[in-house]
């Protein structure tokens, strides 16, 4: 579904022309669907304000489309938030002036927003050392989803935050995860795709054959269980959950996924209450002297209890 959207004079502001695969949707839920991250409910609340007109007038939120309609809309802007510091324990891995290593626990989100305004690794880097303080997203330049867990790099300057952004965007950093996945896959395999939002689902990612970005999985079977199967992953690229999607494309789902898999309750002898995905090793350049570094984060007891009872099985 391939829609162009603008910016116009106004930042704030964007525009868009309804194609054919939008025809006969309601307002609110066409845009939830493709335009930002907003829900379905909080675009109900912007088109009943009058922040959306569909060609040039003030319409309702079920107004259904039609090919070629145009939309506009101009969202009041948020306001800024601030965090505070928190007392948050942080299992750091090594740390010297210019970076930060540490095993980030199942749970916890990266970054403050809607719903999870404190308790996140932000506000925890804060609290950890002042230094963070200046700068900007507390030096945070890669994410890991709240239920994955694992090694993650923070920088603690701005060279090394620009350093370490321009190797991710370059992929000169290796990112190695393990996984337990439903189902017996291959013994080794290459994912290549197109990935981006899924077209209904707004808070899901899927495969695309057009207009996506590129995304690349190298998985290893490295252990079997009868019903699930213990994994390593390497990625290529870096995209919004991409393992989750990739091994859900495959069918093998990360086990305990709820957002791409089904619930398969009783088949395992522990329920896990997240995804049994962790990021196990990271390796980067460190950005001021450019020696290679290599950093293993163990795994989280959640995990490391089911697949030892599997083993024992």
């Amino acid at each position: 579904m391939s829609r162009h959207i603008e910016a116009m004079e106004n930042a704030k502001q964007q525009s868009l022309t309804v194609e054919k695969e939008g025809a006969k949707m309601r307002l609110d839920a066409f845009l939830a669907s493709c335009a930002g991250d907003q829900s379905r409910s909080q675009w109900k609340l912007h088109i009943e304000a009058g922040h959306v007109l569909l060609n040039g007038q003030r319409v309702k939120p079920n107004a259904r489309l039609k090919t070629g309609d145009a939309l506009c809309w101009s969202l009041p802007a948020e306001r800024p938030m601030t965090a505070v510091p928190e007392d948050i324990p942080l299992e750091i891995l090594y740390e010297d002036a210019a970076v930060l290593v540490l095993n980030k626990p199942p749970g916890m989100v990266v970054h403050p927003a809607v719903g999870n305004p404190s308790g996140t690794l932000l506000h925890g880097l804060l609290f950890h050392d002042p230094v963070f303080q200046t700068l900007e997203r507390a030096g945070i330049v890669h994410r890991l989803d709240k239920d994955t867990s694992g090694v993650m790099v923070v920088a603690k300057s701005e060279k090394a935050i620009a350093e370490l952004q321009r190797q991710f965007k370059a992929r000169e950093t290796e990112k190695e995860y393990v996984a337990l996945v439903w189902g017996e896959p291959p013994k080794s395999g290459r994912i290549e795709t197109q990935l981006g939002r899924h077209p209904v689902h707004r808070k899901k990612q899927a495969v695309l054959k057009e207009n996506g970005r590129e995304a690349i999985t190298n998985f290893q079977c490295l252990e079997t269980f009868g019903p699930c199967a213990w994994m390593g992953v390497k990625i290529e690229t870096g995209r919004t959950h991409q393992i989750r999607v990739h091994m859900a494309h495959i069918r093998h789902p990360i086990v305990g996924d709820t957002l791409y898999g089904r619930p398969h309750k009783g088949r395992l002898p522990i329920e896990p209450e997240r995804q049994m995905l962790h990021a196990a090793k990271l390796t980067f350049n460190h950005p001021e002297t450019g020696k290679r570094l290599s950093f293993e984060a163990p795994l989280f007891e959640d995990m490391s209890s089911l697949l030892e009872t599997l083993r024992n099985g």
